[in-house]
């Protein structure tokens, strides 16, 4: 498997980015419900506030147009609005200012942003990314699986095209999934948080070669098709709570018209459309 975005080479004529965490792993809501929101409960000693807060986080998170948030993004949206509400967050506008000027949202980013500028609320910040990590990492492994029929979809799209992994999780944690259940063997990359945004990474695998009609990114949340138009390339939505209908519709209808190149010819707004219209009835 190819390594990170700079030594990636294309192969193929067309290229298929998925998406992780709600898209093609069923571990979204485990991860927020179990790792993020508890472990920012506890780092800020939040445990007055505790059902209501977490009730929020998932609003944030899973339910509503911001689903898929990066975890620091989200982070400083949902300490924003407990200051506002609750208590006062020591040092949260570094915290803020941070997510709004890095151009790598990620924990080695966060480090080298407290070496330049310390603050109470950064170090809480990354303290709160790793314990969200182990936390993670404890989960039981029935709750890391893939959706139903990613696995053959995968292996379908690898025929015609390369495969390559766009999402803002840790690296680890979704090469460590992704292996266990038999997802490499059809990934030509694995481009994580470490790696820049979406937008990012989706640029710089064009920038290999593709032309961007034979291009199309795979997500849940509205982050992933900002990416994907951004760069001007297809968007494939996997809907919330219809997630193995999502796949199943994209291995017998969306990859055909990828291939075929009337992915633009009305399909593209359609499924669109009901993308939209499913996260909006949250």
């Amino acid at each position: 498997m190819a390594g990170e975005l700079e030594k990636y080479k294309k192969q193929k004529d067309f290229l298929v980015c998925v998406d992780s965490d709600g898209c093609a792993m069923d571990t979204m809501n485990s991860k927020h419900f179990h790792c993020f929101g508890p472990c920012m409960v506890a780092e800020w000693g939040l445990e007055k506030w505790r059902d209501e807060i977490l009730a929020r986080w998932n609003e944030i998170n899973l339910f509503t147009m911001t689903r898929g948030i990066n975890r620091f993004k989200g982070l400083a949206k949902a300490l924003g609005e407990i200051q506002e509400r609750y208590c006062e967050i020591e040092g949260l506008g570094a915290l803020e200012k941070w997510v709004q000027t890095t151009p790598e949202l990620s924990n080695e980013a966060l480090e080298r942003a407290i070496r330049e500028e310390d603050g109470v609320c950064l170090r809480k910040a990354h303290a709160w990314s790793l314990a969200v990590n182990q936390s993670i990492n404890e989960l039981p492994e029935d709750e890391k699986r893939p959706f139903r029929g990613v696995r053959e979809t995968l292996e379908k799209a690898h025929e015609r095209a390369d495969v390559a992994v766009v999402s803002s999780a840790n690296r680890g944690a979704v090469l460590n999934e992704w292996e266990r259940y038999g997802l490499l063997e059809y990934t030509d990359v694995v481009l994580a948080q470490d790696s820049g945004s979406k937008a990012f990474c989706i640029g710089g695998l064009v920038g290999k070669g593709y032309a961007p009609a034979h291009v199309l990114m795979c997500g849940d949340a509205v982050g992933d098709l900002k990416a994907a138009e951004k760069n001007g390339v297809f968007y494939y939505p996997i809907l919330v709570r219809f997630e193995e209908e999502s796949w199943s519709e994209f291995a017998t209808d969306g990859l055909s018209h990828l291939l075929d190149g009337t992915y633009g010819d009305g399909y593209q707004q359609a499924v669109k459309q009901k993308f939209m219209a499913n996260l909006e009835k949250r």
